[in-house]
């Protein structure tokens, strides 16, 4: 198995950043299309669980936006043609607490689609 084929790798980031563009313009209907349309694809965020695209979309379309944030380190990786891994760090406006992201990306016919996601911020420490 090839590890971060350059053609693949390139694709795969451009579908990351596609995806943030989206977030912080709230355009749903980009984040929606950049998800596997499908009751398995998950998404764990900062507050909530979501199991499957149903109930993601209804998340999306009810939050109002997702508040701004500048991403940190950005780690893409993929194995062979069809999958990848794409691990981030992002900040929040006004707060230099630490956010984490983790994305699982497939290659479908279609394109590449995030199947599950995980959203967290860290703790704090006395």
């Amino acid at each position: 198995m090839e590890i971060d084929n350059p053609v693949r790798l390139a694709e795969v980031t451009a579908a990351f950043h596609a995806y943030e563009r989206a977030l912080m313009a709230d355009d749903v209907a980009a984040m929606d299309a950049l998800f596997h349309d499908a009751p398995t694809t998950n998404r764990y965020g900062v507050g909530e669980v979501l199991y499957g695209i149903a109930a993601i979309r209804h998340f999306r379309k009810g939050r109002g936006g997702s508040p701004q944030r500048t991403l940190g380190r950005v780690a893409i990786t993929t194995y062979g043609d069809a999958f990848a891994t794409a691990d981030a760090e992002f900040f929040r406006e006004g707060s230099a607490r630490r956010g984490r992201q983790t994305q699982s990306w497939v290659r479908f016919a279609d394109g590449w689609k995030v199947v599950s996601a995980h959203v967290s911020l860290e703790g704090t420490t006395a």
